[in-house]
């Protein structure tokens, strides 16, 4: 996991350290929407990389070290993230499907941040892990979405003839919100299914209870004696 967050953000990010607009996949209406965007961008990687090492069994079991890395997860890299991709999906240039499906996962994402470091200060582990588990499958939403829209775009090869008159630029278009939307979808589906697989195998079997034996003297056969 660490190193497909390493390769994929070096990648999404690779485009913006130049600074070049030209270069940016994201339009943006303003110098004010840019540099959020950029803000967005390389805080998100930063909490893209730091991440998985939450899971990592070797720093969970060093705790200080556990401790460090999630609040430099949460607060060098989420909170900034959330903050500033919230304003960016709101003015996307791409249209209310683009700005919905990215403003959902932006808004969870602060909220599942928020439980998960709740959950921690309460010395509740599990329920800290969980969400951060969602957490993170909102943060690997970007190289999700980016997996899902081209897989979409080649499934729609045999009727982009019918419905998009040729245009593949017409068709990749209209995918990426697609795209995006199933990206955090499929992300917390599967997270959820982990959560619960895990929560299942760490639940008590309960063992059938044993049937009570009478210590009543049983009665002699026949009645009694005399």
């Amino acid at each position: 996991m660490l190193a497909v967050a390493v390769v994929a953000g070096s990648v999404l990010v690779l485009p913006y350290l130049l600074f070049d607009v030209d270069a940016s996949r994201i339009s943006s209406r303003n110098e004010v929407h840019r540099v959020l965007l950029l803000v967005h961008i390389f805080t998100a990687m930063a909490a893209l990389v730091l991440g998985p090492l939450q899971f990592v069994p070797a720093i969970r079991a060093r705790r200080r070290a556990h401790r460090v890395i999630g609040r430099a997860y949460l607060f060098a890299g989420v909170l900034p993230s959330a903050l500033a991709g919230i304003p960016v999906a709101a003015l996307s240039v791409n249209g209310p499907v683009t700005q919905i499906g990215l403003l959902i996962p932006g808004i969870a994402w602060l909220v599942t941040g928020g439980l998960a470091l709740r959950a921690a200060r309460r010395r509740d582990f599990a329920a800290h892990e969980a969400w951060m588990m969602r957490n993170y499958a909102l943060t690997f939403l970007a190289v999700t979405s980016r997996v899902v829209a081209p897989l979409l775009v080649l499934a729609q090869l045999p009727i982009i003839d019918s419905v998009y008159g040729g245009s593949a630029d017409a068709a990749i278009e209209a995918t990426i919100p697609i795209g995006q939307w199933l990206g955090w979808i499929i992300n917390l589906i599967i997270a959820e299914i982990l959560i619960r697989r895990k929560a299942s195998r760490a639940a008590p079997r309960s063992t059938p209870t044993p049937p009570r034996l009478s210590r009543r003297t049983p009665r002699p056969l026949g009645g009694a004696v005399r």
